[in-house]
């Protein structure tokens, strides 16, 4: 067999894999995923938040695979998790359990995009100069782009997880460009959604969250300039 039709056989069993384990899912709790689609499509941020914590002590458990399975798919809006998560477990915590599901999350989708369609990707890049150059730069300098881009708040996370996983960008720095990127990003989202659900006004916190993506950045920007030296 070769090495092509050897590939089409392992995507056709990982897209399998994907949907036994949705089938498993269903079949263990027929209610399940119909109430996650449409708490999912209501986007209700206190709704979500009561949901989340009717898990009592497996709330933390199944907020980060909730998060994780979110940010995978990159719909819907991540806010509406991070807020409910510093709603449930306070702005320190929630932001941090959501940046590390996040974060994980994202590097599921890079994994399972690269891996269906970077093949196809490579096919078109190779066709066109302008494509072929910019690919070449994400492999060199897409650190720097993903942590930029990662550091916007609201910008959808589908868009991002398809350039990082499309380009030629190294994982580890897309893993690393999306973790430091998120903090302030999310942090902010977070803090402005918990602000405006409690009505609460703590300009502190938004310091405190600010000063904190600076020193990420700062060493971020320290991890770069270490790697342009190695090579």
């Amino acid at each position: 067999m070769s090495n092509t039709k050897s590939l089409n056989v392992v995507k056709l069993g990982a897209f399998a894999a994907i949907i036994l384990l949705f089938v498993i899912i269903h079949l263990l709790n027929p209610a399940f995923l119909p109430h996650m689609c449409g708490l999912l499509a209501r986007g209700d941020i206190q709704e979500t938040a009561s949901y989340i914590a009717s898990f009592g002590s497996g709330a933390v458990v199944f907020s980060f695979l909730l998060t994780l399975f979110v940010n995978a798919l990159g719909f819907p809006p991540a806010i509406i998790f991070s807020t409910a998560n510093t709603l449930i477990f306070g702005i320190g915590w929630g932001i941090f359990l959501s940046v590390v599901a996040e974060t994980v999350g994202v590097a599921f989708s890079f994994i399972l995009l690269r891996f269906f369609f970077r093949e196809a990707a490579e096919k078109i890049i190779n066709r066109h100069k302008t494509l072929s150059d910019l690919d070449k730069y994400s492999g060199s300098r897409g650190f720097v782009v993903m942590l930029i881009a990662r550091m916007v708040p609201y910008l959808p996370s589908v868009l991002l997880n398809a350039i990082g996983a499309l380009s030629a960008m190294k994982f580890r720095d897309y893993v690393i460009a999306s973790f430091v990127g998120k903090f302030p990003s999310t942090g902010i989202e977070a803090i402005i959604g918990h602000d405006a659900i409690t009505h609460q006004e703590d300009p502190t916190r938004m310091i405190v969250v600010v000063i904190f993506a600076i020193v990420l950045i700062v060493g971020a920007w320290l991890y770069e300039r270490r790697e342009q030296r190695k090579k």
